[in-house]
């Protein structure tokens, strides 16, 4: 029995978006009790609070994610992959357990990397980005690039709303995609799920935020996200798998890079990404959120763009843009307001 279209249609997609994000909202706001006495979340050098605040709302969004798009998949007729559900509540637990105490930094990667694998290499052989490469050796490719976009969606939840800003825009062009018939149902059902479950996190997060994420939630966040735009590059859309986080990738990955050249330890604590320097830089909490969201919002039609296009000349132009949208907005994070 195929999955039928009406499942997926606006209607359906709009309530299981709503059910996510009222079920996110419920979880968060009766766990806050508990969170402020086992999770808080103390001022650092990473720190953009100067308050204690609970931690650990993200297992608010990754269960909504999952009991939603799970349901849903049942009553669609969709199978999505038990390694990646599997995946998802391994790494929350590895981010539960560094927001109770500091696990290892080479032990958090084993176990993200372990995560990330079972999703990669249970995946069909016939998915593939890259066909002209050995599978051995793109599957180890697309590892790497896994657990590297996991702890980048990590190292960029640092602000009030980050993360639903760049969340909720992706999401959403996600679920659009689905709707056009371009993104596989599973990868749908996930990203709608998550955009609703977000949504619902997001209220409690706003300056000056009540609870964070942490990385219980972060985590699984950049697994079930990654997954789904991979999903969209087996699909033959891997600019557009680009176009979609390009900010993150951008500020998270430049960063990185400077961090290595200047002979910092990367792995410590900072207050470096571009998103922090903004706001030592004179921008709001609620400016550098606005600019992060209007950005994604950009990058999601040009993502759009060059499925629906299907042409190079307009996939090459529209990788261009984004990649100028993008550092024109580093750029301003990166100066003084005014200047």
């Amino acid at each position: 029995m195929s999955p039928s279209a009406d499942a997926f249609a606006a209607l359906p997609s709009l309530l299981a978006v709503a059910i996510a994000a009222l079920m996110s909202a419920l979880i968060t706001w009766t766990s806050r009790p508990l969170l402020q006495r086992y999770a808080l979340a103390r001022p650092n050098a990473r720190s953009s609070h100067r308050i204690p605040t609970p931690q650990g709302a993200g297992i608010a969004v990754i269960a909504a994610t999952l009991i939603v798009a799970s349901l849903w998949a049942i009553v669609a007729n969709v199978a999505i992959p038990p390694a990646l559900v599997g995946a998802t509540v391994l790494i929350a637990l590895v981010g539960f357990a560094d927001d109770i105490v500091s696990l290892p930094v080479l032990l958090r990667l084993v176990l993200q990397a372990a995560a990330v694998g079972a999703v990669v290499f249970t995946a069909p052989e016939t998915a593939r980005i890259v066909p002209a490469l050995p599978l051995a050796l793109e599957r180890g490719l697309i590892l790497l690039a896994g657990v590297w976009f996991v702890n980048l969606v990590n190292f960029m939840d640092g602000l009030d709303l980050m993360t639903a800003a760049e969340v909720v825009p992706v999401t959403a062009a996600l679920l659009l995609l689905g709707w056009l018939g371009d993104l596989p149902w599973p990868a749908a059902l996930i990203a709608t799920a998550l955009c609703g479950a977000m949504l619902g996190f997001a209220p409690f997060n706003r300056p000056v935020a009540k609870v964070f994420l942490g990385d219980v939630g972060s985590l699984p966040i950049g697994l079930l996200l990654g997954w789904c735009l991979l999903e969209l590059a087996f699909r033959g859309q891997p600019a557009a798998a680009l176009l979609l986080p390009a900010y993150y990738l951008a500020d998270s990955t430049i960063t990185l890079f400077r961090r290595i050249a200047r002979r910092e330890p990367f792995w410590s604590a900072h207050r470096t990404h571009f998103y922090q320097r903004a706001t030592d830089n004179g921008f709001t909490v609620p400016q550098v959120i606005g600019e992060v969201f209007l950005l994604n919002l950009v990058l999601a039609g040009l993502a759009i763009l060059t499925i629906r296009a299907a042409a190079v000349a307009i996939t090459v132009a529209a990788l261009v843009a984004g990649a100028i949208a993008v550092a024109f907005v580093l750029r301003r994070f990166s100066r003084p307001q005014g200047s």
